[in-house]
C-alpha cells in the first residue's frame, strides 16, 4: 500500500467526538482524511471508531444496501470453507456475528468470534443469547473475543478455517493479517475471504460504482444518523484497495495454495479461497 501527502492541517482525530449533543459519535473521517485512507498510520484507529459509531445500525445497512444479498455471500463462505465435524473456526473481523453463527450451524466444534472494535463484539454476544434460548448447544459452541487480526492472540496451528467477511481492507497491513492467518491455520486448513470488489463487465462497473458513491453513502448515513464519516469511508476503502487477483496473488505469496476466487452477485462481491498445504503436499499454485 503506498503512502502520499497527508493534510498539512491538523486532521480530526478518532476520539472527537460530533458536536450534535442528541447524536454524539466519533469523527472518524473527513475528506481530507480519505485522500490516501489506506496509508494512514492511524487507519485501524479511524476504523475502529467508525464501526463503534454505526455498530447498532450495522445490519440494518448490510441488509439494505446488498439488497439483501450479504447473508448469501456468507453462506457462500461456509460452503467453499467445507467444514468438517471436529473442526475449529476463527472467524475475523466478526462484526455482529453474522458469519460467526453460519459457521457454528456446521459441524464445526467450536467457533470464535474476532472482531477489533468492542461495540460489534458487544450486539454479537446479544444476537449469540437470543438465539442459544432456542439451541443451547450453539450458544456452547460460540465465543468472541476483541483482538486484531494482524497480531493474533492463538497458538500456531489452531484452526481448521479462518474466515474475514469484508475486513481485510479494513486492516491497517493486510498481507501481515494474511500471514497470521496461515501462521494459525492448521495444515490442510482453509482460508476464506469474502471482499467486494469492482465488477469487469463495463456497465456493470458503472451502475455499481454510481450505487456505490453516491447512492450508498446517502442513504446508509440517513439510517444510521451517522457522522463519523463511515459510509464515505466505506465505498472509497473499497475503490482504492487492491482488486480480488491481487489478492489471490497475495495468497499465494504468504504460502497459501489451490488458491481460488469466485465472483459473487456479477462480480460485486468476490470469494478467495485458499488453503494451507500439508507438509507431504506439493506446492501447487
Amino acid at each position: 500500500m503506498d503512502e502520499s501527502s497527508l493534510p498539512t492541517q491538523p486532521s480530526t482525530s478518532p476520539t472527537d467526538v460530533s458536536t450534535d449533543p442528541l447524536n454524539p459519535q466519533p469523527k472518524a473521517w473527513t475528506d481530507a482524511d480519505l485522500a490516501d485512507l489506506h496509508a494512514r498510520e492511524d487507519k485501524a484507529e479511524r476504523v475502529r471508531a467508525m464501526f463503534a459509531a454505526i455498530a447498532r445500525s450495522y445490519d440494518l445497512n448490510n441488509r439494505v444496501h446488498s439488497l439483501w444479498r450479504d447473508q448469501a455471500w456468507r453462506r457462500e463462505a461456509v460452503r467453499a470453507a467445507a467444514v468438517q465435524a471436529g473442526d475449529e473456526v476463527l472467524d475475523c473481523a466478526c462484526g455482529t456475528g453474522d458469519l460467526t453463527l453460519a459457521f457454528a450451524k456446521t459441524g464445526a466444534i467450536a467457533v470464535i468470534g474476532l472482531d477489533f472494535t468492542t461495540e460489534m463484539i458487544d450486539l454479537a454476544r446479544v444476537k449469540t443469547d437470543r438465539l442459544a434460548e432456542h439451541d443451547p448447544a450453539l450458544g456452547q459452541r460460540v465465543r468472541y473475543l476483541q483482538g486484531d487480526a494482524q497480531d493474533l492472540p492463538f497458538e500456531e496451528c489452531s484452526f481448521d478455517v479462518v474466515s474475514i467477511a469484508f475486513g481485510i481492507r479494513n486492516v491497517q497491513d493486510p498481507e501481515r493479517a494474511i500471514r497470521e492467518f496461515f501462521r494459525v491455520l492448521r495444515p490442510g486448513g482453509r482460508l476464506v475471504i469474502l471482499e467486494f470488489d469492482r465488477p469487469g463487465f463495463a456497465p456493470v462497473r458503472w451502475c455499481n460504482d454510481f450505487y456505490c458513491g453516491w447512492v450508498m453513502p446517502r442513504t446508509a448515513t440517513l439510517l444510521s444518523r451517522d457522522r463519523s464519516g463511515a459510509y464515505k469511508y466505506l465505498p472509497r476503502s473499497v475503490g482504492s484497495f487492491m482488486d480480488s487477483r491481487s489478492l489471490g496473488t497475495l495468497m499465494g505469496r504468504v504460502g497459501f495454495t489451490r488458491v481460488a476466487r469466485k465472483p459473487l452477485t456479477l462480480g460485486v462481491c468476490v470469494r478467495s479461497l485458499g488453503h494451507k498445504p500439508a507438509p507431504d503436499q506439493t506446492q501447487d499454485r
